[in-house]
């Protein structure tokens, strides 16, 4: 932390900018990763609960308000309502076959969920790609900055050169401070929401089947 407070206290607009970068992205980071923690953990829950009690219902009304009360994430809500879903009069999609349109609203609505589950995960991508060379750039810029302070004060020696340098390089592990914990969590949560979009699809698909079968 001293560190950090003295490479401030030292460091000119540029440096400045780049450390409330970072802090920035720390901040935006970890909050998207503790909120959807929660989240992708409630997804998994409702889906594991749902699923068995949609199909364990006797009509499709029931079926629908207990998938309703388990779905906190509003993924597997999407699906069940695309399948009856009516298209306007007149509609090119209304002109399509049955299967053609059922097909079409299914996957419309899966592509929803999805989206749904994935989102955030851009910007842990982005964070963790760019966050240590943000943080190489503003060790890049203090070094250059301590080397100007040296060359205007005199003769150079290692103790004048070796307390700037050292507080530049703080800018270098705090960008990876900030990077990796980005990075896995977007893996963490890349696997989470994988597993919850092979469920919806295989939700899709019998869905998809069972209306097949109904007027």
């Amino acid at each position: 932390m001293s560190s950090w407070l003295q490479f401030w206290a030292g460091s000119d607009s540029v440096g400045r900018t780049v450390a409330l970068a970072l802090l920035l992205m720390s901040v935006s980071s970890w909050t998207l990763i503790l909120w959807r923690s929660v989240t992708l953990t409630r997804a998994r829950r409702s889906l594991a609960r749902a699923l068995p009690l949609f199909w364990a219902a006797p009509d499709w009304d029931s079926a629908r308000s207990q998938a309703q009360a388990l779905d906190a994430e509003r993924i597997l809500l999407p699906l069940i309502d695309a399948g009856r879903a009516p298209l306007p009069a007149g509609s090119l999609g209304e002109g399509a076959g049955n299967e053609a349109r059922l097909t079409r609203q299914l996957r419309d609505a899966l592509h929803q969920s999805v989206a749904r589950l994935q989102f955030g995960q851009v910007l842990l991508a982005s964070v963790g790609a760019t966050a240590p060379f943000v943080g190489l750039f503003g060790t890049v810029w203090g070094v250059y900055q301590a080397l100007l302070g040296l060359g205007a004060g005199g003769l150079p020696s290692i103790d004048r050169i070796a307390g700037p340098v050292g507080e530049a390089l703080v800018m270098t592990a705090a960008g990876l401070a900030v990077a990796i914990p980005a990075v896995l969590a977007y893996n963490w949560f890349g696997k989470r929401v994988a597993a919850c979009e092979a469920e919806l699809e295989g939700f899709a698909h019998d869905l998809r089947e069972f209306l097949k079968s109904r007027p």
